[in-house]
């Protein structure tokens, strides 16, 4: 295990491959020129986050929380290459309990004796066990290395989770988050090694603050609009040698806002415009497909589906009615401000509390750290304002929500069939008390009909 941690690192590589830098000190410089390994600004996160990754920064574990392509991960993989990965793992989370434990033996360099022949004899071997228990297995062996190493380097080592929000929101994804969080609170005591959580949903930070004592968060999210343009302009200068105006960065940031990833695919497009309203269309068209509503005809097998959509619509709606309501949504120097209310506020305007973290998972609306919920980004906002100011949007929504109260309502209700009433039959029905006194008695007789009338005149 002691060699997981040795310069060099499978993240860094891979990372290193992908940009064309050198993988090691001692290697000649046969950079590619076209490469993109300054292709992002450097964040005021960065130099933190190097503290936290070069073992500067003691006696903390630390969460990484924002919206998916802020440039969580790479702030990590630059800081890991500054020290050529020496005393750092690092690996990718995931829901499958078995996947999660081989990509931590591989990160570790740890053997789960996979070669055990113990079950050919009927003897019960090390791996007749789960996944958690062998992951506690390997934290053992982890502490056993950093205890040699506190005492031979002096700084702790690093292990970096990249994805947590991957997991399950379940009961084993909470017993391995709180495995890994007891760990994490007593290495960062001892000094021994900072974990590092990276996670893009807000339940994560939920889930770690109730056991949390030494866990710092930093919260990552777009560029102000200084930066952001001083990137893109950067970055159209490394891809095309041109310097756009003034007003062209402009009018691309207030499409898309500060996402680095956005950012980074309108540079490498010759026609800025052009993905900018791409990228527009597609957060628009992905809002609709996960959450359109079906108006007053929609049929009742659809109306779990229904309830979803509708409480993301109705919440879209609100933060589109709140930004009317701003007096200011746009700053010359930060950019723009986007509307936001308390996620407590969030879930009574949907009236529903279980929905927000899915929609938070798929990336339609966002919470930050502070627990306020808003479009994920500036151009799912655009989609908001876009969906909600078409004509007829508010009478649609409105007979949308009547349909489902209306299935709701016939769910609720039942119906009483009383049959062989005829030949002077009847149905005699008493009801009771707690006591068991009579309270009332209702007799169900045959009302004549018409033709029964005419019988008895003739």
């Amino acid at each position: 295990m002691d060699n997981a941690f040795k310069p060099g690192d499978p993240v860094l590589n891979l990372a290193a491959r992908s940009k064309g830098r050198r993988l090691h000190k001692d290697q000649e410089d046969d950079q590619d020129p076209d490469s993109t390994e300054e292709r992002w600004i450097p964040r005021v996160e960065q130099d933190k986050i190097d503290e936290i990754v070069n073992g500067k920064s003691k006696g903390h574990y630390w969460l990484l929380i924002g919206e998916k392509g802020t440039g969580k991960s790479s702030m990590l993989i630059d800081a890991m290459s500054k020290i050529d990965g020496e005393g750092v793992a690092m690996f990718e989370a995931h829901a499958d309990m078995e996947i999660f434990r081989v990509r931590l033996g591989k990160a570790l360099d740890f053997e789960y004796h996979e070669d055990n022949i113990g079950a050919l004899f009927s003897i019960r071997g090390p791996r007749d066990a789960s996944a958690i228990l062998d992951i506690e297995r390997a934290f053992n062996k982890l502490e056993k290395i950093a205890l040699r190493r506190r005492d031979r380097v002096g700084r702790p080592l690093v292990l970096i989770i990249n994805s947590v929000h991957l997991l399950r929101d379940n009961e084993d994804g909470r017993n391995m988050l709180e495995l890994i969080q007891q760990r994490a609170e007593s290495w960062a005591a001892a000094n021994l090694a900072t974990l590092v959580f990276n996670s893009d949903d807000y339940w994560v930070y939920e889930r770690l603050k109730t056991l949390a004592t030494r866990m710092e968060v930093m919260p990552v999210g777009d560029l102000p609009k200084d930066k952001a343009m001083v990137a893109l302009r950067n970055y159209r200068m490394k891809y095309y040698q041109e310097t756009p105006s003034e007003e062209e960065l402009e009018a691309v940031y207030d499409k898309i806002g500060g996402r680095l990833t956005h950012l980074n695919r309108i540079a490498k497009s010759k026609n800025m415009t052009a993905v900018c309203e791409r990228i527009c269309r597609r957060e628009k068209t992905w809002f609709l497909n996960q959450c359109g509503i079906l108006g007053e005809e929609m049929d009742d097998d659809v109306m779990d589906q229904q309830k979803y959509a509708s409480a993301a619509m109705v919440l879209a709606k609100a933060l589109v009615d709140m930004e009317k309501e701003m007096d200011k949504t746009y700053d010359p120097k930060k950019g723009h401000i986007l509307p936001q209310m308390p996620l407590h506020k969030a879930r009574e305007v949907m009236t529903r509390a279980d929905f927000i973290q899915s929609y938070d998972h798929v990336n339609i609306f966002t919470i930050d750290f502070d627990a306020f919920v808003r479009a994920d980004s500036v151009p799912m906002m655009h989609a908001f304002r876009e969906i909600c100011s078409a004509e007829g949007f508010d009478e649609f929504l409105q007979a949308t929500l009547d349909r489902i109260s209306a299935i709701e309502s016939l769910g609720r209700t039942r119906e009483l069939t009383i049959k062989d009433l005829w030949n002077g039959g009847q149905y005699k029905i008493t009801t009771r008390n707690a006591k068991g006194n009579v309270e009332k008695d209702i007799t169900f007789l045959v009302k004549p009909g018409k033709e029964d009338e005419d019988k008895d005149d003739d």
